[in-house]
C-alpha cells in the first residue's frame, strides 16, 4: 500500500488515480493525525508526503510528521512533496531520513520512476548480508579482487544497478571509481543504451552549457552547426559525471535543474527537451564538507547521493594486491605480445607491503614499469626494489632532534626501526609497539617505502 498525505484534495485525487492505474493499492489522507493512525495499523510500502497541512507554509509540519512516521515504520521510504521555495526544508527532510523529494508541479513519468526506484531498493534490501557471487549473471568485468571490502561494494552495486537510483561513487584517486560506474550501467536495464562519460574537472564554466546540453547553429560565434550535448547523447542510457566536486557553483544550478526536471534547453533554442538518463557521479572530494563550506549546493548533494558507494583505498584491501599484480602483468604481456612473466612469492609479498598513496593506478604503473624495464621471464622482490621510487619530496638535511616536530621525530624513529630490522614490517611494528595496520598507515602518511 502507498500512503498519500496531502491537505489538497485535488492532489490526493490525482496521485491516487495515477497510482491505481499503475496497479498499486493506495490510501490517501489529509493530515498528520490521519497519517499517524494509518501507519499504526499497517506499514505502507511507500509514503508520499506534503510538507504543509494547514495555513502554515514553513514546512515544519512535514518535518515533524516525517520524524513521527519513521518511529512506526523506519524502513518505509518517504518521498517529500514540496515547492521550489521550500527546497531547503526538503533537504533538511532528507537529512532526517526522507528517501527523496519532488517539486510541485511534477512530471508523472518522472514521479513514477522515483516511486518504482524507492520500492525496488526497499524490496531488494538484504535481510542478513547476502554474499555476492558471480555465477548469477552479475557482470564485474575488469574489477579484480576478492577481499571483503571489495565484495561488499559489489554487493551494493548488484542491488542498486537494476534500479534508476542516482549513485555517487566516492573514494581516493586511483581506486577505480569509473569501473564501478561502468558496472552499475552494465548490470542495469539500460545496458544496451549509451554510457556517456563526462570529466567535469575538464569542462570550463563558459563551455558547460554547450558541452552538456548542446547548441543550435549560430548560438554563438563558433557555433557553425547544431551539436548534441552529453545529456542528449545519453538519452535512455547512463551519464557518468566524474569529478563532480570540481563543478562551479553556477554550473551546479544548471545541472540541478536537469536532474530535477529531466529537461534541458540547448543554447540558442527556447524549446525544452525531455531526456531520460540514469545519473552516476564520482568524486574524491568530501562533498559533505564542501556543503558546509558553501562550495557545493546542498540540494544538489542530496539529489545525486541517493545511493553512495565508497570505494576502499588499496591499503584497505591488501589481500587483493597479488591478484591485481598478476592481472596487470598478464594484460601487459598480451598487449605487447610477450611470453607470460611470472612473479615470485617474495615479489608478491614485497608488493603487498608498499603504501600506494596512488592506489591501484600507482600499483599498475609500478608493475608495468618493472616488467618492461627488467625484461625478464621471472620478476623477484629485488627487481621491484630497484624500480621503486616513491613519489615523495626528498628529505632535507638532517635536523637536530631537539628542533624536530613530533611528526618529524616519529618519522625518524620509524626509519631507524626499518633499518635496524631489515625492513621486516612485523618486527618493526612489534618494536614500535603498534599493530602492523597502524604501521602501514604511518608508512603511507610519511611516504616511506620499504623492502619488505
Amino acid at each position: 500500500m502507498i500512503l498519500i498525505v496531502d491537505d489538497d484534495s485535488a492532489i490526493r485525487s490525482s496521485l491516487s488515480f495515477m497510482l491505481k492505474r499503475a496497479k498499486y493499492e493506495v490510501k490517501a489522507v489529509s493530515g498528520s493525525a490521519e497519517a499517524i493512525e494509518a501507519v499504526r495499523s499497517v506499514t505502507p510500502q511507500l509514503i508520499l508526503m506534503d510538507m504543509n497541512f494547514t495555513l502554515s507554509t514553513d514546512g515544519r509540519e512535514g518535518l515533524i510528521l516525517l520524524k513521527q512516521v519513521r518511529l512506526f515504520c523506519p524502513r518505509t521510504p518517504v518521498i517529500l512533496m514540496t515547492a521550489w521555495g521550500s527546497i531547503p526544508l526538503a533537504v533538511e527532510g532528507m537529512q532526517a531520513g526522507a528517501f527523496d523529494f519532488i517539486t510541485k508541479p511534477w512530471n508523472n513519468a518522472a514521479l513514477m520512476q522515483r516511486i518504482e526506484t524507492a520500492l525496488a531498493l526497499t524490496a531488494d534490501e538484504p535481510e542478513g548480508g547476502d554474499s555476492l557471487t558471480d555465477d548469477d549473471g552479475f557482470d564485474r568485468s575488469r574489477i579484480v579482487g576478492q577481499s571483503k571490502a571489495l565484495t561488499d561494494v559489489l554487493a551494493t552495486v548488484k542491488r542498486v544497478a537494476r534500479t534508476n537510483a542516482p549513485v555517487l561513487v566516492t573514494g581516493e584517486s586511483g581506486t577505480g571509481k569509473e569501473l564501478i560506474a561502468e558496472a552499475v550501467h552494465r548490470n542495469s536495464p539500460r545496458r544496451d543504451r549509451p554510457f556517456v562519460k563526462v570529466n567535469l574537472g575538464g569542462v570550463s564554466q563558459t563551455l558547460f552549457e554547450s558541452e552538456m546540453f548542446g547548441h543550435k547553429k549560430g548560438a554563438f560565434t563558433d557555433a557553425l552547426s547544431d551539436r548534441k550535448g552529453r545529456f542528449e547523447l545519453a538519452d535512455k542510457g547512463t551519464i557518468f559525471l566524474d569529478e563532480i566536486g570540481e563543478l562551479d557553483l553556477s554550473c551546479q544550478v544548471k545541472l540541478l535543474r536537469v536532474l530535477q526536471e529531466q529537461t534541458f534547453e540547448p543554447l540558442g533554442d527556447s524549446r525544452p527537451r525531455k531526456v531520460d538518463v540514469r545519473v552516476v557521479c564520482a568524486t574524491n572530494a568530501d562533498l559533505g564538507q564542501m556543503v558546509g563550506e558553501h562550495t557545493f549546493r546542498e540540494d544538489l548533494f542530496y539529489r545525486i547521493n541517493l545511493i553512495t558507494v565508497r570505494l576502499p583505498a588499496l591499503r584497505e584491501r591488501r589481500e587483493d594486491i597479488p591478484l591485481l599484480a598478476r592481472h596487470f602483468v598478464e594484460k601487459r604481456c598480451r598487449a605487447d605480445g610477450l611470453a607470460l612473466v611470472r612473479l615470485t612469492d617474495d615479489a608478491l609479498d614485497y608488493l603487498a607491503g608498499l603504501p600506494y598513496p596512488g592506489n591501484i593506478r600507482e600499483l599498475k604503473n609500478f608493475v608495468e614499469r618493472t616488467l618492461l624495464v627488467c625484461g625478464k621471464d621471472v620478476l623477484t622482490a629485488g627487481d621491484f626494489r630497484q624500480q621503486y621510487h616513491p613519489a615523495c619530496a626528498p628529505q632535507a638535511a638532517p635536523v637536530p632532534r631537539q628542533d624536530m616536530t613530533l611528526e618529524e621525530m616519529e618519522r625518524q624513529t620509524i626509519l631507524q626501526a626499518l633499518e635496524k630490522h631489515g625492513n621486516n614490517l612485523s618486527q618493526v611494528a612489534q618494536a614500535l609497539g603498534i599493530s602492523r595496520a597502524a604501521l602501514y598507515r604511518r608508512l603511507e602518511k610519511y611516504c616511506i617505502g620499504t623492502n619488505d
